[in-house]
C-alpha cells in the first residue's frame, strides 16, 4: 500500500495546475490528444531534469521501472519514448514559455526582501547571454558559422535571489545587444549591462522609459567632460567621477544627454571605466553594484552544470526550445520550493538531493534535516 507523498509530487505539487490547463487551451496544445496530456510531458521532461536523465530512452526506462508509483507522482499515462518525443517536436512551446513566465511571477515576490550587496531599495536586474553550441549536421535550423551551430539563451535575471524574470531564445547569428529590445523597462530598476551591450539609441530608450543603466565602457570611447566631483582616493577604489558627454556624432546623435563617467579599480589593480545614468548614487557604490552582475554568469554556469540544456532530446528547433523553457521553469520551482518550505540548503544545492530521493516518501523539510548523532557515535568519539 502506497505511504506518504513522494518528493517529486511534492515538489511538483507547488506547480499551479490552473494556470497550466490555461496555458494549454490558449494555445490549443491537447488538440486530437488521447492519453499523453501537456502536464505528463512537462513531468516528464521536469524528471529528466531534476535526475539528469541523458536520453529520452534513458527517461523512459527509470520510469518504466515505477509503474506502481506513476500515478501517484502525478503522471496519468505511461511515458513512451516516441509519444514524448512527438510532443516535445510538434506541441506549442508558448505553452512552456507562459508557463515558466507565470512562475517567475510567483518566486520574485518570495525573494523580494533578499539582501543585496550595496543597500539599494530598487529592483536590480543583470542581463546577459550564453552560447549554447551544437551540431551543425544535426541542427541545420541553427547555423552560427559554416561548421558549428548555436543558439544563445538571453537572460534577465533578478540578483535578489538570482531568479530569471526574463528568457529569450534565438540563434547563434543573433547579436546579443538586439536582445534589449525584447526587454520592457522597468521605471527605477537598475539594469548591470557588459560592454558588449553598448548601443547608445537603446541605452537612451532605457533612460527615457525611468530606468537606470550601468555599463562598462569600452576602450578608446571618447567623450567630452563637463564637471568632475571630489572623490576620496586614498580610502576608496574610485579614480575619477565625471558627468560628460559623447563626441562621437553617431554616439551623440543616439545619446543626447550627459553620463554619468566613473573609473575605479578591481582587485588586481585594473582599471575599469563605468557608464551610468543615475547622478545621485555614491561614486563607490557603482563599482559594487556592478559586481553583481556577476551573478548571471554563475546563473549561466550552473544551469549548464546541473541541467540538461546542452545534450537535448530532440533535433527540432521546438524540441530545443521547449526542453530549454522547462528547464527554466524546473529551477524556477524549486526556487518556489525553496521559500515555501524554508529550506536551509541554497538554491543550488537542492537539485542535487533531489536527484537521489525523487521515490521517498519522506517530507522536504524532513529530508534536508540533518540527523542528530546515534549514541553509538557519541561512545566511538569519547574513545578517540
Amino acid at each position: 500500500m502506497h505511504q506518504g507523498k513522494l518528493v517529486f509530487a511534492q515538489v511538483m505539487a507547488h506547480l499551479p495546475l490552473s494556470t497550466s490547463r490555461r496555458c494549454v487551451a490558449r494555445y490549443d496544445g491537447e488538440h486530437k490528444v488521447k492519453s499523453f496530456s501537456c502536464l505528463d510531458q512537462f513531468y516528464a521532461m521536469a524528471f529528466a531534469q531534476l535526475t539528469f536523465r541523458e536520453s529520452l530512452r534513458d527517461i523512459e526506462a527509470c520510469l518504466g521501472t515505477q509503474g506502481r508509483r506513476l500515478y501517484h507522482m502525478g503522471f496519468r499515462s505511461l511515458v513512451a519514448r516516441n509519444t514524448l518525443a512527438n510532443a516535445d517536436a510538434v506541441r506549442p512551446l508558448q505553452i512552456y514559455a507562459d508557463l515558466a513566465q507565470h512562475l517567475i511571477g510567483i518566486a520574485r515576490p518570495l525573494y523580494a526582501k533578499e539582501p543585496i550587496g550595496p543597500d539599494l531599495k530598487e529592483t536590480v536586474y543583470a542581463f546577459d547571454s550564453t552560447t549554447i553550441d551544437l551540431c551543425l549536421s544535426v541542427y541545420p535550423w541553427a547555423p552560427l558559422r559554416s561548421t558549428k551551430a548555436a543558439v544563445k539563451l538571453h537572460t534577465l535575471l533578478d540578483v535578489r535571489g538570482s531568479i530569471p524574470s526574463f528568457i529569450h531564445i534565438s540563434d547563434g547569428k543573433t547579436r546579443d545587444v538586439n536582445a534589449l529590445d525584447e526587454l520592457l523597462p522597468e521605471p527605477g530598476a537598475f539594469y548591470l549591462l557588459d560592454r558588449g551591450y553598448m548601443d547608445f539609441a537603446r541605452m537612451h530608450a532605457l533612460h527615457e522609459a525611468g530606468a537606470f543603466f550601468l555599463i562598462r565602457a569600452k576602450r578608446g570611447l571618447r567623450v567630452k567632460r563637463r564637471y568632475s566631483y571630489p572623490v576620496d582616493r586614498i580610502n576608496t577604489r574610485v579614480i575619477c567621477d565625471q558627468t560628460v558627454t559623447l563626441e562621437v556624432f553617431h554616439s551623440k546623435q543616439g545619446y543626447p544627454t550627459a553620463l554619468r563617467r566613473v573609473a575605479a579599480r578591481d582587485d588586481g589593480g585594473k582599471r575599469i571605466v563605468f557608464l551610468i545614468n543615475n547622478m545621485q548614487l555614491a561614486a563607490q557604490v557603482v563599482g559594487e553594484l556592478y559586481r553583481l552582475r556577476w551573478q548571471v554568469e554563475l546563473f549561466f554556469k550552473w544551469i549548464k552544470q546541473h541541467l540538461r540544456i546542452k545534450a537535448f532530446f530532440g533535433t527540432s528547433e521546438n524540441a530545443v526550445k521547449t526542453q530549454t523553457l522547462i528547464a527554466v521553469a524546473t529551477y524556477v520551482l524549486i526556487a518556489i520550493v525553496k521559500k515555501r518550505a524554508m529550506l536551509p540548503r541554497s538554491l543550488y544545492e537542492l537539485p542535487q538531493i533531489f536527484s537521489l530521493t525523487m521515490f521517498e516518501t519522506t517530507p522536504i523539510n524532513q529530508l534536508l534535516t540533518p540527523l542528530p548523532p546515534s549514541p553509538e557515535d557519541d561512545r566511538q568519539i569519547a574513545l578517540l
